[in-house]
């Protein structure tokens, strides 16, 4: 069995080579082939006010002989860094994290590797985001608005640049102005496009044809009064911006890959929501998962006539973005 480290995935993990498994993968939860269950967490309660334990784990496999199942144990909280509300986590210490896959062979049982999750998570992001911007954003996209400058940020670049290799422009914001100009140099030293660290949030949406929240925000980031016309938007995790009401408002069209697998002879606790929590003390306000009011955000549906699947794009029904006006 193999121990792989993020070092070691940095020399063989391509951008291209993740969206194209993921892109398989989609399409075999269409046809059955793969089967996956929603993620579960466990929460517990600190000693330290404000800070809870949190052991999560999700996994799945597929008829192409593969099975993993990914674990993470963290200490989480949430902060105020400049002006902004932030959900912070570490395993140990701050700066320390503890994310496992462990990976065997279907076919076999064999126990093939366990790998760390840091550099696969992050380029899994990406390319989930770059898959969405892939069948929706406007065939003519040129512009990418970026909130954030961090790991995501990176990835979610590496991936529009794969499926959208004739944008032009990224416009980049996050609160510390040295973050944003170095990023801003970085992609366009890695990618030959014209790159502008704005000094406001707000200029990130001027002329944005895909707008990419890839925050650590514990709340939503996106403002969608701002949103032009035909901009797709691409809002991973807690502070992406689809539970925002302005931005809901605005959307014409949504793109949901799938989901988690419905247990044989228990339709009734199938779920299409990311993730179950099992709590320690449930009395306790722990505060981290915020339950939006109109049971729209992070793993609940959208309106079904706005909503397309994997199922839309492998059978090609002819559901999708259809005018360049569309907000997706």
């Amino acid at each position: 069995m193999l121990i792989i480290n993020n070092a070691d995935t940095a020399k063989v993990l391509g951008m291209g080579d993740a969206i194209d498994v993921l892109d398989r993968a989609y399409r075999e939860l269409v046809t059955t082939d793969a089967v996956c269950k929603p993620r579960t967490d466990i929460m517990i309660p600190t000693k330290k006010p404000g800070k809870v334990y949190q052991w999560s784990s999700v996994e799945g496999g597929s008829t192409s002989g593969y099975f993993a199942i990914r674990m993470k144990s963290d200490i989480i909280y949430e902060q105020e860094y400049n002006g902004a509300r932030t959900q912070e986590k570490y395993c140990i210490q701050p700066g320390t994290y503890c994310g496992l896959i462990f990976l065997t062979n279907s076919e076999t049982g064999e126990p093939l590797a366990i790998l760390n999750d840091g550099l696969p998570q992050l380029t899994r992001v990406g390319a989930d985001g770059g898959i969405g911007a892939r069948y929706l954003a406007k065939a003519d996209a040129a512009v990418v608005g970026m909130l954030g400058s961090g790991g995501m940020a990176r990835s979610h670049m590496d991936a529009f640049m794969h499926v959208r290799p004739n944008l032009k422009r990224l416009q980049v914001y996050s609160p510390t102005k040295a973050n944003r100009e170095k990023f801003a140099a970085e992609m366009a030293e890695k990618h030959g496009i014209e790159t502008v660290a704005c000094a406001a949030p707000e200029e990130i949406y001027r002329g944005a044809d895909i707008v990419a929240a890839v925050t650590d925000s514990a709340v939503s980031v996106v403002d969608g009064k701002l949103l032009e016309p035909g901009s797709h938007i691409v809002a991973p995790g807690t502070g992406g911006g689809i539970k925002d009401r302005t931005v809901l408002d605005r959307v014409d069209l949504y793109m949901r890959f799938g989901n988690a697998t419905i247990p044989w002879g228990a339709s009734e606790i199938g779920t299409q929501d990311e993730y179950f929590t099992y709590a320690a003390r449930p009395d306790i306000d722990m505060g981290f998962k915020r339950k939006p009011k109109d049971k729209r955000g992070h793993g609940s549906l959208f309106p079904e006539e706005q909503t397309i699947s994997f199922a839309d794009v492998v059978n090609e029904t002819g559901r999708g973005r259809n005018s360049d006006k569309q907000i997706s």
